[in-house]
């Protein structure tokens, strides 16, 4: 497949000032976030020991970030992603210095802990569509494909090497403990680390200069903000193929989201060895495989199987087979492998499916469509790990595993006999929203 002669080159992006400086930022700000997710369920677990508290946990993060999602897009709509997306770095910020300073102390309980991961939700449920919405208010549309490949590629390089980093940091400085908490001072220290990765993000942050906005008229001064919402659920909603993929992704996100959040730190724990550095080898191990499976992508662009919908269907069974002897490992690297597989599937579709969104979706609609597509995959987090919480209560792991692998598989196989997922592509699209 030939390049685009009408688009600049790949390179022509590390020329331009704005881009490096978004992305300088967003490298931090990424290789910090893995230090948080590592350490975040692994501080539940060395406390309570109780996989329904870490569900809990989470959810209390994921709920607001589930319910202002939403309002989060309709604001960067309203206010611009820049602006919304430094604001929530500050709160972070500060949020993660709090947390770091009651680890340290040995002040942490599961109430406080509750209390700042609810207010670190709040801010996620902001920074995520104005993140997601930034890149075209600072490159040129001609450019996005190549941006996209770069920017999400250094985040699959951050979610190989930040768990890695974050559990053994964990391990090395690990030998304080707080009554039943162990591996204190490096978990204080990843929360620290966190911390300061967002305040460096926002200064390079303040260093970016955006396009003029093309077509703000999505997004009107003077409409409420719940109006605004309701206008761009309406949009998406009357985009045919945009309906149909959400709606899939809904029950993918559902099917998913809580064995990786719940069930995986659970069978690290469990595994000859276990340590907060097997957990990250693990998350890892995913991480390596969405890098190397986002640059097949890149040099294989237009590798489908018959079209984007039908690929993206195939995929996801051949991942959840996959899934369901995870709960059967009884070593570090089966586990890897398997993830290393899984990463490698997932990372091949994943620029291509940004893209395509990015592409179909207008500038004044677009920080309200990219809010409810990650809601999909991080609002209703709250549901799929509460009830893997549960179910882990009266269920063994194997059978988390296989059962949502299953299912998964399933959904594609319903998917492909009766949606049209199967027929969508990515030629250039109708007037959606019409």
């Amino acid at each position: 497949m030939t390049t685009n002669p009408s688009g600049p080159p790949r390179a022509g992006l590390f020329q331009d000032r704005n881009f490096k400086w978004m992305l300088s930022g967003s490298i931090i700000s990424m290789l910090g976030d893995q230090f948080t997710i590592i350490a975040l369920p692994w501080l539940v677990l060395m406390m309570t020991g109780d996989t329904l508290v870490l569900g809990l946990v989470l959810g209390v993060m994921s709920v607001p970030r589930a319910v202002f999602m939403l309002v989060g897009g309709a604001v960067v709509d309203r206010y611009s992603p820049k602006r919304v997306l430094m604001w929530t770095k500050h709160v972070s910020t500060v949020l993660l210095l709090a947390l770091a300073a009651l680890v340290f102390t040995g002040n942490i309980s599961t109430g406080s802990l509750s209390l700042l991961a609810f207010g670190l939700g709040l801010a996620m449920a902001f920074s995520i569509p104005s993140g997601t919405s930034l890149l075209p208010h600072v490159i040129p549309v001609q450019q996005l494909q190549a941006a996209n490949g770069i920017v999400l590629g250094l985040r699959q390089l951050s979610m190989f090497a930040g768990p890695l980093l974050a559990g053994g940091l964990i391990a090395a400085f690990g030998d304080g403990h707080s009554e039943r908490v162990s591996d204190t001072r490096g978990l204080g220290i990843a929360f620290l680390f966190d911390a300061v990765s967002f305040a460096v993000s926002a200064w390079t942050l303040s260093r970016v200069r955006t396009l003029a906005p093309a077509d703000r008229t999505g997004a009107p001064a003077g409409q409420a903000v719940w109006q605004s919402v309701m206008q761009g659920l309406k949009w998406c909603w009357n985009d045919r193929d945009l309906r149909t993929c959400f709606l899939y992704w809904s029950a993918v996100a559902l099917l998913i989201t809580g064995p990786i959040q719940i069930a995986l730190p659970v069978l690290a724990s469990r595994l000859p060895g276990s340590s907060a550095a097997g957990f990250g080898l693990l998350m890892g191990a995913h991480g390596a495989g969405t890098l190397l499976g986002m640059g097949v992508a890149g040099a294989r662009p237009g590798m489908r199987a018959r079209n984007l919908g039908t690929t993206l269907l195939l995929v996801d069974g051949v991942v959840g087979l996959l899934f369901i002897p995870m709960g059967l490992v009884t070593a570090l690297w089966q586990g890897a492998s398997l993830l290393l597989a899984i990463g490698l599937l997932s990372g091949f579709m994943h620029v291509a499916v940004f893209t395509w969104i990015q592409r179909r979706v207008p500038p004044a609609m677009l920080g309200r469509a990219m809010s409810i597509f990650m809601f999909i995959f991080m609002g209703l987090a709250p549901i799929s790990a509460a009830v893997t919480g549960w179910l882990m209560r009266g269920v063994t792991l194997e059978q988390v595993f296989a059962v949502s692998g299953g299912c998964l598989v399933a959904v594609v196989v319903v998917a492909m006999a009766t949606s049209r997922i199967r027929d969508i592509s990515e030629a250039p699209t109708p007037a959606a929203g019409s």
